[in-house]
């Protein structure tokens, strides 16, 4: 958002952003190719695309990713539905904040690490406690997004609903919701990021597919090059995951001045 208004030019949004990358990974090619910087330091941007190449016309890198997507997808829907109805829960009714809120904000602050053991001893190494530990980490952003944003409803808006003669689904469905979705898509966005941070930790519960797995594996066989492959996978998946998202944000709010055409952060 601009204090100065007025629309962007084209360039600002479709060049200026990959200037810095293409510097910095122009400036590392260079440094690589001159012997500057070590392959067993840190290989170069080639060695790392002839990597994924050769690990494309095996198959292997298509299914990992598949596989790690299918994860997030399926444990960032769970955990934002489950913080979303909660989030509404616990925004609308004073009882549940009392009664739920504490709670929450306790199991928030512990760190997945920590739950990773009695993920492993209640559902073994399956599938279940790594979509679990995503469902989690996604849960809480978008809980206390919802929570605060229905909470700082404007209340002169809740009244003239009510007003207009509009009951408690009515004041939620058309003065409530609308006035809190910025904040809730805020949440999305952050969950979307934590969802995939979480995933790096679930994919060390030995894995034998994902995108986690290709760590484990290049980091036992001392295959730098694989090892920032995956980096480079899990970097791009957040920068398209945070990208969707803001393009919903600018569709969904087409009706705020904070999201109109050229104004979105």
């Amino acid at each position: 958002m601009s204090l100065r208004g007025g629309a962007r030019p084209w360039w600002r949004s479709s060049v200026l952003p990959w200037l810095l990358p293409v510097l910095l990974i122009t400036v590392w090619q260079f440094l690589s190719s001159t012997g500057r910087l070590p392959a067993s330091v840190l290989p170069a941007p080639s060695d790392v695309v002839r990597a994924a190449w050769a690990l494309a016309q095996r198959g292997e890198l298509q299914r990992d990713i598949l596989v790690s997507l299918r994860r997030v997808a399926i444990g960032f829907f769970s955990g934002a539905a489950a913080g979303l109805v909660l989030g509404f829960v616990v925004g609308l009714s004073t009882l549940a904040h009392d009664a739920l809120d504490r709670s929450l904000q306790m199991v928030r602050t512990i760190p997945h690490l920590a739950l990773v053991p009695l993920m492993i001893l209640w559902f073994g190494i399956g599938e279940e406690p790594r979509v679990l530990l995503v469902a989690m980490g996604s849960l809480f952003p978008v809980y206390i997004n919802t929570v605060s944003g229905i909470r700082n409803v404007d209340p002169k808006l809740v009244e003239l609903g009510r007003s207009y003669g509009l009951g408690p689904l009515g004041l939620v469905a058309t003065v409530v919701f609308p006035a809190a979705l910025p904040a809730i898509l805020t949440g999305i966005r952050y969950a979307l990021g934590v969802a995939w941070l979480t995933l790096v930790v679930g994919e060390t519960i030995a894995s034998r597919d994902g995108i986690g797995y290709l760590v484990q594996n290049a980091r036992e066989l001392l295959r730098t090059d694989i090892i920032l492959l995956a980096i480079a996978l899990y970097a791009i998946a957040g920068w398209l995951a945070d990208a969707l998202t803001r393009a919903i944000e600018r569709r969904l709010l087409r009706w705020h001045p904070n999201y109109a055409k050229g104004a979105a952060a």
